[in-house]
């Protein structure tokens, strides 16, 4: 599969649209889009590759990865795909958004289908493997592409460092036992498109991330 990233301007949100090129079926991750303009620019890109959207998937429900739930709901007809220990945090959707000074118009996202630890994801010949890593949400996910040779990661882990764990519902001992039990084990060369930041790799990470020593 091939994967797309745009940034957007919500903390700098990392929105992924992963899809196969043969059948033109895709999944949108994380949308973080907040803007007019950002909303536009994830439509364009859907209809210059023609592609088919059959998947909103949220790697975890803080509000920068949903702001741009509603949307992908109206426009494509998709309900969000996210794991059920993040349903409370998509309930508490406005609140979140005024806990980090952002105005109150943000909606709540009702998670429409539940993702657990080791589910797959088909989008076209392509599949996304859940992986379940708790720590910087009860219900964090990771999406791992095995044949490809991907993930991701949410903000579970960045290049140089983990997500933050001080919010509701964070644990730092899970996330690192996380992190460190279910993604380093996978290949060196697997590469880690982050929520938030550049891509890395989890040999990279092995041999630099200060958080996992």
């Amino acid at each position: 599969m091939k994967v797309a990233r745009f940034e957007f301007s919500l903390f700098g949100i990392n929105t992924y649209v992963v899809y196969d090129p043969v059948s033109k079926e895709c999944a949108i991750v994380d949308p973080g889009m907040s803007s007019q303009q950002e909303r536009d620019a994830i439509v364009r890109f859907i209809e210059r590759n023609d592609l088919k959207v059959t998947h909103l998937i949220n790697t975890h429900l803080h509000v920068d990865h949903a702001a741009g739930d509603h949307f992908i709901i109206s426009r494509y007809g998709v309900k969000p795909e996210a794991h059920r220990e993040d349903g409370i945090l998509g309930e508490r959707m406005r609140q979140q958004a005024i806990m980090f000074g952002l105005d109150d118009c943000f909606d709540g996202v009702e998670i429409s289908h539940y993702l657990d630890e080791g589910d797959e994801i088909k989008i076209g010949e392509g599949t996304l493997k859940v992986i379940h890593v708790p720590g910087h949400s009860p219900g964090s996910i990771v999406l791992y592409d095995q044949k490809d040779g991907f993930m991701i990661a949410g903000d579970v882990l960045f290049q140089g460092s983990i997500g933050r764990t001080d919010l509701p519902g964070g644990s730092h001992k899970d996330l690192v036992e996380g992190i460190k039990n279910k993604l380093m084990p996978l290949p060196d060369s697997t590469v880690v498109l982050p929520g938030h930041g550049p891509e890395t790799t989890i040999g990279e990470e092995k041999r630099s991330n200060p958080f996992l020593r």
